[in-house]
């Protein structure tokens, strides 16, 4: 469309109102206008990008050493499946020795402060003894009971279990090592020691993580990330993969200047590998008055995003705002009722007349 063209235009249009472009059907065929009709059923549209696979932090485990001691034993390794309460090593610790030593020896104390306490009691009764001597041995009594808890929870903290101690009290068979086993079912994802290694109480012995479901880390542009929300659907195409927003971060990358927003992948997070990066896309909804548009219908001029809606008498502009672009289509909010027609070519000349009525900024 030349600008002597657009010139005639503008000395032939009549207005209606300051956003009206009355035309006559000889102008429109001047023009070379096309149209297409408004849909008002509009899919959800999906934008793409990359993003990192990466396992939820309630999800993973490190164990521990929880004596000073030597690995004798490592039953599995980096990458095998195991459930919880499967032993997973074995931890040979001279200083469970002692702990157990310490334990017996308070339990004795307390069997017998047990006995002197049912005997003062029934010398108290048959007032052989005094009050203050029957309190003297109660109170001895409560002393060893504590002290005998703060024993069985220290092997606990050990790493044993309660029916170990159980199997102490029973058998007085000290054990020189305890079995290390795991808390939850997953995956050996790091091993960070080897047998035949001496290891300081506290020390990761193993990393375990729950492997289903996954996140995705997704950097996702400013303008885009604002129009993100909760529950909204995420795919990952190529790895049959999928999920949903669980969170938009308000904090932006100054490098990049991106957001970053976290799905969750509830389908398909076996085909998917920690640290992988995958392009996963996420699906805009379309909303209440929400409409999709070729992209070639949108018009810009300044801060202004219109399109040009076909009327009896010519055409009127519409404000939109765009809700997403993606492969050649634009989902949009505007003033439409969903039946209405759209310009997409013959626009410079539509958008000549509109700036010369002193439409745009």
């Amino acid at each position: 469309m030349n600008k002597l063209l657009i010139a005639v235009l503008l000395l032939s249009y009549q207005i209606a109102s300051a956003d009206d472009i009355i035309l006559s059907k000889s102008q429109l065929q001047g023009m070379q206008i096309k149209l297409a009709a408004l849909n008002s059923k509009a899919a959800a549209l999906s934008s793409k990008y990359t993003a990192e696979v990466v396992i939820p932090t309630t999800q993973v485990r490190i164990i521990s050493a929880p004596q000073q001691g030597l690995i004798d034993v490592m039953h599995v390794a980096t990458g095998q499946e195991v459930k919880k309460g499967q032993v997973i090593a074995h931890l040979s610790s001279p200083d469970l020795v002692g702990l157990q030593g310490e334990y017996l020896q308070v339990q004795t104390k307390k069997k017998l402060a047990a006995s002197a306490l049912a005997r003062d009691s029934e010398l108290l009764k048959d007032g052989i003894i005094s009050q203050r001597r029957y309190l003297e041995t109660q109170s001895a009594h409560e002393e060893l009971s504590a002290s005998l808890a703060e024993k069985k929870q220290a092997l606990r903290l050990a790493g044993m279990n309660d029916e170990a101690i159980n199997r102490l009290n029973s058998a007085k068979g000290l054990q020189s090592g305890m079995a290390i086993v795991s808390p939850i079912n997953g995956q050996i994802i790091e091993q960070m020691v080897s047998v035949g290694q001496r290891v300081d109480s506290a020390m990761p012995l193993y990393k375990i993580a729950k492997l289903d479901p996954l996140w995705l880390e997704i950097n996702v542009p400013i303008d885009a990330a604002m129009q993100l929300k909760k529950g909204m659907l995420v795919n990952v195409p190529k790895m049959h993969a999928s999920g949903k927003v669980i969170t938009v971060m308000r904090s932006v990358n100054k490098a990049s200047q991106t957001m970053q927003v976290r799905a969750e992948v509830q389908q398909g997070a076996e085909n998917l590998a920690l640290g992988q990066f995958v392009e996963a896309e996420i699906q805009i909804q379309a909303q209440a008055q929400s409409f999709a548009l070729p992209s070639a219908a949108i018009v810009r001029s300044g801060k202004q995003t219109v399109v040009f809606k076909q009327t009896v008498k010519g055409f009127e502009t519409v404000p939109v705002m765009i809700l997403s672009e993606q492969g050649g289509n634009t989902l949009v909010q505007g003033d439409f009722k969903g039946q209405e027609k759209i310009a997409v070519t013959g626009l410079a000349a539509l958008k000549g007349v509109w700036l010369g009525m002193g439409g745009g900024e």
